[in-house]
């Protein structure tokens, strides 16, 4: 069995990149949890047209964020865990689905922090439940995502 990758490791082989990466850090990584963070810039282009004037981060965004902070490292995580190094380093996460139900909002600059525990893994698939809280704990958003590996 191959050694554990830490959360930076898992973090360098999200795929995702400026301007697209919602993810910043992950802050706890487990067979069963991952927790990530990411802080909205407020420069991003998209507030210029997402009412203006009074700019909120929009939902789609907000649903990428927690595939990207949960779905994406815990899937790379147990790739790593489950399959030969050389097989594991060509999965990409693809994010299929999501139920998600929004109860907040998030504004440019806010720091956004994302729970998501495992609720199914096999055969390359998973599904998690993500909650996404601001910093003070509020709640923004909470569903169930789900994603599956491919080979690239």
């Amino acid at each position: 069995m191959a050694e554990p990758l830490r959360p930076g490791e898992v973090l360098a082989r999200v795929p995702q990149r400026p301007p697209f990466r919602f993810v910043d850090e992950l802050i706890e990584l487990g067979d069963e949890r991952v927790v990530g963070a990411y802080r909205w810039d407020p420069q991003a282009d998209f507030y210029r047209g997402h009412f203006p004037g009074n700019p909120v981060t929009p939902g789609v965004l907000l649903v990428e964020c927690m595939a990207q902070c949960g779905v994406v490292p815990l899937a790379l995580h147990l790739f790593h865990r489950d399959l030969a190094a050389a097989e594991a380093l060509r999965m990409q996460t693809l994010f299929t689905d999501a139920d998600v139900e929004f109860s907040g909002i998030v504004r440019p600059g806010e720091r956004v922090q994302v729970v998501s525990q495992l609720d199914f893994y096999r055969r390359r698939k998973l599904r998690v439940h993500a909650r996404m809280t601001r910093e003070d704990g509020e709640l923004v958003c909470s569903g169930k995502l789900a994603g599956i590996g491919v080979l690239s």
